[in-house]
């Protein structure tokens, strides 16, 4: 608990086994275990996105469908990755 005893909801990067999000209660101004593997684990998924996206513009033009579809996929997820990160940092 931080000195002025606010603590905060941090949603997690990972669903809860019931596939619900999950979330750890911390202060944020002393992050515990679970929040820094969170924050390693955004850092990791904002890093995919990007990479992803320099070869979304590669492939644009020369690819086939098949290579398009799995892009699409790829994508989708790196882009709901990236959303749920943007979320948590709402102020």
């Amino acid at each position: 608990m931080s000195g002025d005893g606010l603590e905060a909801a941090r949603p997690l990067p990972w669903a809860a086994v019931d596939g619900r999000r999950a979330f750890v209660i911390a202060d944020p101004a002393r992050p515990g275990p679970v929040s820094r593997r969170a924050a390693v684990l955004e850092s990791a998924q904002l890093e995919m996105a990007g990479l992803l996206l320099g070869h979304a513009r590669q492939l644009v033009d020369e690819a086939g469908p098949e290579e398009l579809r799995y892009l699409v996929v790829e994508l989708t997820r790196a882009l709901a990755d990236t959303l749920r990160i943007a979320w948590r940092a709402e102020p």
